[in-house]
């Protein structure tokens, strides 16, 4: 649909050419723009599909097999824009039958020129208010199904865990029936779920700001080699990771000072969940590598790992919230890494993409538009 401007657009609808063409010049001298004329039910809807206007002016009795009241359903349903009627015939059947169409208006011929304007206004600035409130419908159904899938999501993902600590706290409640490498082994078992909890936790609260649209990007001055390697250093802290995260850089030299103006919460958030889903749905000991390309106007992350990959039905879906690979077997996740990874992404005005083949792997591209500082000191002082 057209967006409201300082100049609206109205499709005048109406069977004798002299009086749309008296319209017209009322409009225009009203600072109305006119998108078209029409003398018949057909016609009005060839135009209001090619021109989309912002309100259409409907006549009743039109040229052809169709009334103005059939047109201006049609035009309610499919492309839900605002109608008013302006026409001679104000008998009570008409008005009745007019009325179940639910135009904006109904104006009755001959009109004075302040009854277009007022008609006019209200009508648009109805259909502005309903729109408001469809787009707050909408938003809040979006809302109502993610607690629904967040309450699903949560009974399923937490009563595993939940289960092995009880039963590791029972065992332990026995110490004597434990040898020391089961007690160790225990334990770990219980950090995993907790750590799992704590994981889940975290991400339903970032996505609930996200949905909420809390999340805005508070860009500053980052040294981009530094945030990365200090990020896969961290990753690879853990044993399992610890030869398996490669970190290469293309465009500049790794020593060299760079920086952007980046989120550095946010961007935590993008490169964290792409490198632990690159390790974790790879086998072990395969290779990630996390590439970073520094160009003068841009920041690129690459990140591409030899996992499971992804079928064509969950590239399709693959950034809606809670949505699962089909073929993640047991590999415990929550869904909610990609759709914030997303959203942040979005949030910088970036770009993401995603190539995969099933068995073979996946790669991420994340590309920021930024400028390159080369030296911060320098730019501080010079300024």
């Amino acid at each position: 649909m057209a967006q409201h401007s300082s100049s609206p657009t109205i499709l005048i609808v109406e069977d004798e050419w002299v009086i749309a063409l008296d319209i017209k010049q009322h409009l225009k001298k009203l600072g109305y723009s006119v998108s078209g004329t029409a003398n018949s039910a057909e016609k009005a809807l060839e135009l209001v599909a090619a021109t989309k206007p912002d309100l259409v002016l409907m006549d009743i009795y039109l040229q052809g097999d169709k009334s103005g009241i059939e047109a201006a359903d049609q035009i309610h349903q499919q492309f839900h824009l605002p109608v008013v009627f302006l026409t001679a015939h104000a008998d009570e059947a008409t008005l009745k039958e007019a009325i179940a169409t639910h135009p904006y208006g109904y104006i009755v011929k001959p009109f004075e020129e302040q009854d277009l304007i007022i008609a006019i206004q209200v009508a648009l600035a109805n259909h502005l208010a309903e729109q408001a409130v469809r787009q707050a419908l909408e938003k809040e159904k979006q809302l109502n199904e993610l607690k629904s899938q967040f309450v699903s999501i949560v009974s399923h993902e937490f009563r595993n865990p939940l289960s092995s600590l009880l039963v590791t706290l029972e065992l332990f409640e026995q110490p004597d029936s434990l040898t020391p490498q089961k007690r160790l082994a225990h334990i770990q078992r219980g950090k995993a779920a907790i750590k799992h909890m704590a994981q889940l936790i975290t991400d339903v609260l970032v996505l609930g700001q996200v949905e909420q649209e809390q999340f805005q990007c508070q860009p500053t001055l980052i040294n981009i080699y530094q945030f990365c390697s200090s990020l896969v250093e961290d990753l690879q802290s853990h044993s399992k990771t610890r030869d398996r995260l490669v970190l290469t850089v293309s465009g500049c030299e790794e020593t060299a000072q760079l920086f952007y103006e980046l989120d550095p919460k946010l961007l935590q958030h993008i490169l964290t969940n792409l490198l632990e889903n690159a390790i974790k749905y790879s086998p072990e000991g395969s290779r990630v590598t996390f590439e970073l390309r520094c160009e003068l106007d841009y920041v690129q992350f690459h990140i591409q790992d030899q996992g499971i990959g992804l079928t064509n039905q969950d590239l399709a879906k693959l950034f809606t919230p809670f949505h699962r690979g089909i073929n993640v077997s047991n590999i415990p996740g929550t869904g909610l890494g990609l759709s914030i990874v997303k959203k942040c992404v979005d949030a910088h005005q970036g770009n993401i993409t995603v190539e995969s083949k099933v068995g073979i792997g996946t790669s991420f591209t994340v590309t920021i538009s930024s400028h390159l500082v080369l030296d911060l000191c320098s730019t501080r002082s010079g300024g």
